[in-house]
């Protein structure tokens, strides 16, 4: 990303249940979406592997590719950034900064870490947190109101209800495979 540009409102979460998938899926994102690598399931060699051959399938579409890791890994893997906890983003100046947000106080952290942006979930029930609580529109809402970084609502997502919460930037792993 350069100076000035602004961050894709569409993103794609890898995880094991869209796995078999994702090929697809990064084909039919449109051109300039993001890609957030994840893959937590995998041993270190297999899941370096897999990231190389969906990074360059991403890269086909100029998608940017993030990966969930360290900084240093971002950069070693030759990924666009990093996503995660914002005490794990690193410092400002190397890749892309992507944070994890579920409060108040994690957007904060976010703020303060000076990330590039912040996924903000859960929006909506999702299966990857089964029964957990979830902001809802109105408390997605008023936290995204308050942030001074780009907020992607992430959770349960998927093209309905982005359009039902009316946010520019949102990301799904089963609402996009």
């Amino acid at each position: 990303m350069t100076q000035g540009q602004t961050l894709p409102a569409l993103w794609l979460l890898s995880d094991r249940r869209n796995d078999a998938g994702l090929n697809d899926a990064l084909a039919r994102l449109p051109r300039g979406s993001g890609f957030v690598y994840r893959h937590y399931h995998l041993a270190d060699s297999a899941r370096r592997q897999r990231f190389g051959e969906l990074a360059a399938l991403a890269r086909q579409r100029d998608h940017l590719v993030i990966l969930s890791d360290t900084a240093e890994q971002a950069e070693q893997w030759l990924a666009d950034g990093i996503y995660g906890p914002a005490d794990r983003l690193g410092q400002p100046g190397g890749p892309l900064r992507l944070a994890t947000a579920h409060s108040g106080d994690e957007l904060q952290a976010a703020i303060e870490a000076r990330a590039d942006g912040v996924f903000l979930s859960p929006v909506f029930p999702t299966a990857s947190h089964p029964g957990a609580p979830v902001l809802g529109a109105m408390g997605f809402h008023m936290l995204a109101q308050q942030s001074t970084i780009p907020v992607i609502a992430l959770g349960g997502m998927d093209a309905r209800r982005a359009e039902e919460l009316g946010w520019p930037r949102w990301g799904a792993i089963d609402g996009l495979s």
